[in-house]
């Protein structure tokens, strides 16, 4: 394609003067437009086929060529030969308009122009036929500048122009202009351009200049442009003025002050192999070498944004910008940690990103974002830790267990009378098929069926199972307490963190028959114990118990204490044993010495606010949920 330059922009056409690369390369015809073909072939077509619309609106991203997409439809309207799709640039009309000097095409900065008044006069003036071109042409840059008085004004000229009247938009931010004003017009959206079709300009411009630089180097500048083809050429314009024979990255990054490939996969390598002595001193010498702490954020940004794109899509996704070096080690770097573990670690970066702007104290800011990363592990295992935390009974060490339900009881012999009652309103093989296994009486050895063992029993949520109830199920081995402790955390892994945050807020099940669980929710967790109370939620979480354990389950969701104390008479025969509950100061003491809440303390640096009763089951009201949020801990507020 060959080079076209915007005419009266020439380099060095008056004696200390210089026009910048971007206004000298700017697209001058429609297939001049990088990144932008469909809008081209829309206006071409329109043309051709003399469809062109009164009023258009272009919007997008900056630098993406809005205003000069908007001068060479002027351009096509006017020229001498126009309208057409081809404008000669020969013309004088083509000349002028390119310059931005004709009289009959009026570019207005929207930001500077932007009261009611400018728009008066535009209603004004808009009757007069143009000089000496086919349409009068409005450019409105930065439209959604204008007041809302100023684009109510505009209203009912927009929706009926005089017919040699053409009004061109661009702007940024669409959403900010008046949904009457956009239904007057037609919009195009201009894309940001990949970086290759960037790269590919940059390198018609350097020759063109008749300079060196190297592929590397155009493939950074083109990265760091971000989508906008302006900013890319700025960027170059800066680097053939810095005095150098030949454009290499070396260079670029000691103008940027941005960091070097090597030093951000370097920094990455340490973070993600739990260097944080290594990575610190990465940090150090950033200083010493005077680098931008933003672009240093910035690029760890983009480098977690590439392992991201690798885990969800594969090394091929589309989007992935990196040379052939950091894909290879992108590749390597993704099968370190997990997809959550890099979604973390984006969030973390982004918040060190947006402290940064607020605080003198960039370096502190960079030492702790790399400090989170490299214990991201540890810090979201920490649900993971609370869960096996109460799962592992949720009591202090030699605390007195309390019954979970109200199936647990105190057996005595002279109890056989009211157990003999209600067992007669129950045929015998329904009552034993249907009798809980939570908190049942121990048969003593030899003693009659309606006698219970007169030590006293007081049972944990899940209690070891007895024979006559085994045997009752055709020899099928009845689940255990330790059995459903070990399965439990593998159905919670199995439902996902979102859903398995809630689900452990339930405690540990309760085993109510060989193939039955019941899951009680405190009444703080209401909210929870309804989600899963639905029946397609019930049904999915009966499929992970399956999956785990490859056996059909039912699940029971109990929502709170009155509701579980309603139960039928078939898993509770009598009333839960009062117990007196430790005083809170015990409670505090023993729960700091929990190993596994110390090693939370520990790796968070937290310390113990407070102890909530209410953690287990309903109708546990001595045990206690200790609470610590790993977002807390990730985002680093108090």
């Amino acid at each position: 394609m060959a080079e076209r330059k915007t005419a009266g922009a020439k380099s060095g056409s008056q004696p200390g003067s210089y026009t910048v690369v971007a206004r000298r390369y700017r697209p001058q015809q429609f297939a001049d437009l990088v990144g932008q073909e469909a809008v081209a072939q829309a206006l071409t077509n329109a043309l051709k086929s003399n469809r062109v619309a009164h009023a258009y609106l272009f919007t997008g991203a900056r630098g993406t060529g809005k205003t000069s997409t908007a001068r060479i439809l002027a351009k096509a309207l006017n020229c001498v030969n126009g309208p057409t799709p081809t404008p000669c640039d020969q013309c004088e009309r083509c000349l002028s308009i390119a310059a931005g000097e004709d009289i009959d095409v009026l570019e207005i900065d929207g930001a500077s122009n932007r009261g009611i008044n400018e728009i008066r006069e535009i209603r004004q003036n808009i009757h007069t036929r143009p000089s000496r071109s086919n349409y009068k042409i409005y450019i409105v840059d930065e439209v959604h500048m204008l007041t809302k008085e100023a684009f109510n004004a505009l209203l009912k000229t927009l929706e009926e122009p005089p017919a040699h009247v053409k009004f061109l938009f661009a702007t940024t931010e669409v959403v900010k202009i008046p949904i009457t004003i956009l239904s007057r017009c037609q919009r195009f959206d201009f894309s940001t351009i990949a970086a290759p079709r960037i790269f590919d300009r940059l390198r018609q411009v350097v020759d063109a200049e008749g300079m060196q630089a190297d592929d590397d180097a155009l493939h950074l500048v083109a990265r760091r442009a971000n989508g906008s083809m302006r900013d890319a050429q700025s960027l170059l314009d800066q680097l053939l003025a810095y005095g150098s024979e030949k454009l290499d990255v070396a260079r670029i990054h000691q103008m940027l002050g941005t960091a070097s490939d090597e030093r951000v996969i370097g920094l990455a390598e340490s973070i993600l192999t739990k260097n944080v002595k290594g990575a610190i001193e990465q940090l150090n010498q950033c200083a010493e070498e005077g680098l931008q702490w933003g672009e240093l954020l910035d690029q760890l940004i983009e480098h977690w944004r590439g392992l991201m794109l690798i885990q969800a899509g594969g090394p091929d996704i589309v989007g992935l910008t990196a040379t052939p070096t950091q894909r290879q080690m992108l590749e390597k770097q993704a099968q370190r940690i997990t997809l959550d573990t890099t979604l973390a670690g984006l969030d973390v970066l982004t918040t060190a990103r947006s402290r940064l702007r607020l605080t003198n104290h960039g370096l502190i800011v960079m030492e702790m974002a790399v400090v989170r990363l490299a214990r991201l592990d540890e810090i979201l295992a920490v649900p993971q830790l609370m869960a096996m935390l109460g799962q592992s009974g949720g009591g202090p060490p030699g605390a007195i267990p309390r019954p979970a339900t109200q199936g647990a009881t105190l057996g005595t012999a002279a109890g056989g009378s009211r157990e003999n009652s209600a067992k007669k309103s129950i045929p015998p093989a329904e009552r034993q098929a249907n009798q809980p296994t939570i908190g049942m009486p121990i048969a003593q050895s030899g003693g009659t069926p309606g006698s219970v063992a007169s030590a006293t029993t007081i049972s944990s949520p899940t209690t070891v199972p007895t024979a006559s109830a085994e045997s009752a199920n055709g020899g099928q081995p009845l689940p255990t307490p330790d059995w459903v402790r070990e399965i439990w955390p593998k159905v919670i892994e199995k439902i996902g963190m979102l859903n398995g945050i809630r689900l452990s807020r339930g405690g540990l099940p309760a085993i109510s028959g060989p193939n039955s669980l019941v899951l009680r929710f405190p009444s703080r967790y209401n909210l929870d114990g309804e989600y899963w109370k639905h029946p397609e939620q019930t049904q999915r979480l009966e499929a992970a118990l399956k999956t785990v354990t490859h056996r059909d389950w039912v699940i029971r969701i109990e929502t709170s204490v009155a509701e579980s104390s309603n139960r039928s008479g078939t898993e509770s025969e009598s009333e839960p044993v009062p117990m007196s509950a430790p005083s809170l100061r015990d409670t505090q003491r023993e729960t700091m010495s929990l190993p596994l809440l110390q090693k939370a303390v520990d790796i968070l640096g937290a310390s113990l606010l407070r102890v909530d009763p209410g953690f287990g089951t309903a109708a546990d009201p001595n045990k206690v949920r200790r609470t610590i949020d790993p977002l807390d801990a990730i985002d680093g507020s108090d």
